[in-house]
């Protein structure tokens, strides 16, 4: 049973591709998996493409196909000797949505606390990681700069607003300071995307902070 979904506003921007590339995985994971967002999205694609219908068609420029076929050329180059991102074996089935990605090793980032990062080829600043917390692990106390979509894999976990389980993605503005803690029956796996930069709190936080590179 899945609680926690996208917002509206977050499901149409994944639908009109104005969401981030980072952002843009991990709620595509969600959709992969929930159908009642994935029926919000054909619905705002619908009307999208209404809307579109509707408006009136703009003369085209006299060298309007010879930009296209240049632009064609172009892409063909690049898509002939595909990069292929390094992948890591980290002991977990990853969503398809993360195909096409590099995925790191897990590496410490704190007492029970693990990390990968994960690379994107659309956008190499895409700050989109997964994390692997012990059971019973609080992870560090932190806000953020812009939205983290954080999309749980495994396992449970929960902070003041709520418990988070397989399925649920949790959406935390620039003013939500929390410490998720995770259930003592297993530990939790999550993939996260933030618009922005994560902001940790405390000794600890500050010891880890270069070691997520913001």
């Amino acid at each position: 049973m899945i609680n926690h979904h996208p917002s509206d506003e977050t499901l149409l921007r994944q639908a009109s591709g104005s969401l981030g590339a980072g952002p843009r995985i991990v709620v595509a994971v969600h959709i992969d998996g929930c159908p009642a967002c994935a029926g919000r999205i054909a619905e705002f694609e619908a009307t999208g493409g209404s809307l579109l219908d509707e408006m009136e068609p703009q003369a085209m420029g006299g060298d309007a196909l010879d930009r296209l076929m240049a632009r064609i050329e172009v892409d063909g180059e690049r898509r002939e000797e595909p990069a292929r991102p390094a992948r890591a074996d980290i002991g977990i089935a990853l969503p398809e949505a993360l195909d096409g990605c590099g995925v790191g090793p897990w590496r410490w980032i704190g007492p029970g606390v693990r990390w990968s990062r994960v690379t994107v080829p659309q956008d190499a600043g895409a700050n989109v990681m997964l994390l692997k917390v012990a059971a019973g692990r609080r992870m560090p106390e932190h806000t953020h700069s812009g939205y983290e979509y954080t999309q749980v894999l495994k396992g449970w976990l929960s902070d003041a607003r709520g418990s988070y389980g397989p399925g649920d993605l949790d959406e935390a503005d620039d003013e939500v300071q929390h410490q998720p803690v995770v259930d003592e029956s297993g530990e939790c796996i999550c993939i996260a995307a933030l618009e922005g930069q994560t902001r940790l709190r405390g000794f600890l936080g500050r010891l880890i902070q270069p070691l997520l590179g913001s």
